[in-house]
């Protein structure tokens, strides 16, 4: 957080917006994590409420940094690209979360949460905003490695959200909540701290040359 915020006065003014949201992000992200810490210090039980608070926040304004940058680029971007894939992204998260507090049969949150992340890959890889970041190589190459993180990053979350499903059948209850906190720790180092860095190096390249 702090290394996004000191580099975000090093930009341009055009980019300065991109990295105050990363930093936004790890730093919303970092308070979360230590109350998640207390929670599991205490009780021993994965902090999912907070994980799902935490994402409700994050990652709508990841969201928002595909609309950014192609703005901060200088392409033609409508707003619809952000709140497209806000809708996604909250279907996604609010399938995910009433499926694993039984709000709904499971198997149906899971269903409704992949409807979702499904369509937000959609969206980085063939919708709008990839036809309008092809426009500009510096700005398609940071589209599509941001897109990879959300395919084989977020990837990660499903397949604990299966496991945390499976476990209890095979009698792995604890194992699973450690298996859980590991998973979903490592995700969001990487998605979270590597999906900043990215939009850093673009905009660190974009502004030497504005420089």
């Amino acid at each position: 957080t702090f290394f996004f915020w000191v580099e975000r006065d090093r930009a341009v003014g055009k980019w300065k917006t991109s990295l105050t949201v990363a930093a936004m992000v790890t730093g919303i992200a970092a308070i979360h994590y230590f109350y998640m810490r207390g929670v599991w210090v205490e009780s021993g039980q994965s902090p999912t409420v907070f994980r799902y608070v935490d994402w409700l926040l994050t990652v709508p304004l990841q969201m928002i940094e595909f609309y950014l940058i192609l703005v901060a680029a200088g392409l033609a971007a409508r707003s619809g690209i952000f709140w497209r894939l806000l809708v996604g992204t909250l279907v996604m998260l609010l399938g995910g979360y009433a499926g694993e507090n039984n709000w709904i049969h499971p198997t149906l949150g899971f269903v409704i949460g992949m409807v979702g992340w499904i369509y937000i890959v959609y969206e980085v890889f063939r919708g709008e905003s990839s036809v309008i970041a092809s426009k500009k190589d510096s700005i398609n190459k940071a589209f599509k490695a941001l897109g990879l993180i959300i395919v084989f990053g977020w990837a990660i979350y499903p397949i604990g959200y299966i496991f945390g499903l499976l476990s209890p059948m095979i009698g792995m209850g604890t194992v699973n909540i450690n298996f859980l906190n590991v998973t979903y720790n490592l995700a969001d180092f990487v998605n979270k701290i590597l999906f900043g860095l990215i939009i850093w190096d673009v905009a660190r390249k974009d502004s030497s040359k504005d420089l």
